[in-house]
């Protein structure tokens, strides 16, 4: 998918839309791809003259990759976090990184889906960690 069609999923728009392609293996793994850019509004002030992708930046690429994995079930929905855990930082991020994002559905029940997620650039793991969603129906319009 590109970002066309994963904007048909998803509610995320420029310039919170952080996947630029997703797919998805016969397995359920999801593989995400986004590529840090110099104008990205969270490395304009995060450091001057050191740009550095945030972690909570780092957390939300994953998360929208994670989305992925419940695309069956979205219609009629907008994913929300429940909870991250044992998220860890391992390497830092710039502009011009490409970003690839590996996640899998552990469960889900109950309406909550966990998933465990990992962040990569190079090869180089940068972020994982395991991440919980709720789907909550969207307002009536």
């Amino acid at each position: 998918m590109d970002r066309e069609e994963i904007q048909k999923h998803i509610p995320h728009r420029p310039p919170m839309l952080l996947v630029d392609e997703a797919t998805i293996d016969p397995d359920g793994v999801a593989h995400g791809k986004y590529r840090i850019r110099e104008d990205d509004f969270f490395t304009q002030g995060h450091f001057p003259g050191n740009p550095v992708v945030p972690g909570v930046i780092l957390c939300e690429i994953m998360a929208q990759c994670c989305t992925m994995l419940m695309l069956d079930d979205i219609p009629g929905h907008n994913t929300f976090y429940r909870a991250i855990d044992e998220v860890k930082f391992k390497n830092t991020v710039r502009p011009g990184d490409l970003c690839e994002v590996t996640a899998v559905l552990v469960s889900k029940r109950a309406g909550l889906y966990f998933a465990d997620a990992r962040l990569e650039v190079g090869g180089k793991l940068c972020c994982k960690g395991k991440l919980t969603f709720a789907l909550v129906p969207k307002a009536k319009e």
